[in-house]
């Protein structure tokens, strides 16, 4: 290693210990001078360190090195066992950031400074968002948990040992891009739900259904159909929020498509974009018409986890089975064959037709996909409807059918008139 080298990589264990310094002392800056355990200068010192202790060890002599990280770790330990014991502190992070500034120190030297030097922010990051992380642990519930790890588990375990080939004489299934797909749409659930638990149930209606959009429009309409049996002077409140999980939607179909397919997803957008827009107009100002002028309603309003396994394994195997039988349609009808199919799927659901869609286009230049999405999604709004009039009554359901006769009259302008 040359002399110009190593000096730079010292500098670089020096920087690496000085941040994570400045982070430690940062919250003891008003404790008196020798009262403090260990600070900036020590956390710069202790990084230095381990980056002497790196360079002597170029030899590949680690043994040096392990023994200067116990002698270490050891020392500062000692000293943090005092200050908790004074303290009655149980706290063990500090001690971990010692070993970690030490080590952070040794690799700068010996490995990627790069990687050292991104390790060592990220080190002082999570120090100082402490608070912030106590307070979500603080918040979040055991099934909340539970879901994201099983998401965790699905994305870093189950799908890299899945097979990255069709399994199936058509070429239709492929497992690893069907569990990539479902992985997709839980994730987007799971967001949409802890965007709504983060912000909290204060900001009420509105706020759950823009979010209902993202997790599942259907869902909502039936949720807040109900709540308008209960609150009639509420009903233009509701209904402006269910148009606008409905607007909501026509864009989460949008950007589902784009990340997939590009190309189609931008054949897609004028008479998506203009439906949403639309629709997103109408809301507003039903909400706006809210009683004594206000904006938010106070009606209690409840989210389940919309990411649970059982589901995420129905979603699945919904997306299978739309893929084989869009294969089949195709094959025995041709581009009717997908509209009807399109059209049935939208009853309940537009993620699946959409995703298998997407990616049927990926290989086929035919307007077919395009158009069966757009009926998917035409189908699915004006099912709502008929949800909303049949569980809400008859007054909220004809409010929601002329937001989508809105939307559906500004889609069809856009994708007849707007070149692509």
């Amino acid at each position: 290693m040359e002399r110009e080298d190593l000096f730079l990589r010292l500098g670089l264990a020096l920087a690496i210990g000085f941040l994570i310094g400045l982070e430690r002392g940062w919250k003891d800056r008003d404790e008196k001078e020798g009262q403090r355990t260990a600070g900036l200068r020590t956390f710069s010192l202790i990084a230095l360190l381990g980056g002497i202790f790196g360079a002597l060890t170029r030899d590949q002599n680690f043994l040096l090195l392990a023994s200067g990280f116990v002698v270490v770790s050891g020392a500062l330990a000692a000293f943090f066992w005092r200050e908790g014991k004074s303290e009655d502190d149980f706290s063990a992070t500090s001690v971990v950031a010692v070993m970690l500034t030490f080590m952070l120190g040794a690799f700068a030297v010996l490995g990627d400074p790069a990687v050292a030097a991104g390790a060592g922010v990220a080190a002082a990051v999570l120090l100082a968002i402490k608070a912030q992380l106590h307070g979500w642990l603080a918040r979040i519930t055991w099934p909340e948990l539970r879901a994201g790890l099983v998401l965790a588990a699905m994305t870093f375990i189950a799908l890299p040992l899945l097979p990255h080939r069709a399994v199936d004489p058509y070429g239709a299934i492929n497992p690893y891009e069907l569990w990539l797909m479902t992985i997709l749409i839980a994730a987007v659930s799971f967001a949409g739900y802890a965007a709504i638990r983060i912000a909290g149930p204060e900001r009420g209606t509105i706020m759950a259904a823009g979010a209902g959009g993202l997790v599942a429009s259907t869902a909502v309409t039936l949720t807040l159909a109900r709540l308008a049996r209960d609150n009639p002077a509420r009903i233009p409140l509701l209904a402006g929020s269910v148009t606008l999980a409905s607007a909501i939607m026509l864009l989460r179909v949008l950007v589902v498509v784009a990340v997939i397919n590009l190309a189609l997803a931008a054949s897609l957008a004028p008479a998506l974009i203009a439906g949403a827009l639309a629709m997103a107009i109408l809301a507003w100002w039903l909400i706006g018409r809210a009683p004594d002028g206000k904006k938010e309603s106070r009606t209690d309003f409840k989210l389940q986890n919309p990411f649970k396994l059982a589901e995420v394994l129905r979603f699945g195997l919904i997306l299978t089975a739309v893929m084989l039988l869009a294969v089949a349609a195709r094959h025995f009808f041709g581009e009717a064959g997908l509209i009807g199919l399109a059209a049935i799927s939208g009853l309940a659901d537009v993620d699946a037709i959409t995703l298998s869609m997407a990616k049927a286009a990926q290989a086929d230049a035919a307007s077919g996909p395009g158009l069966a999405i757009l009926t998917a999604v035409g189908v699915n709004t004006v099912a709502k409807n008929v949800y909303a009039a049949y569980v809400g009554g008859s007054r909220i359901g004809l409010i929601v059918a002329a937001g989508t006769v809105l939307g559906f009259v500004a889609a069809g302008a856009a994708y007849i008139f707007v070149p692509v």
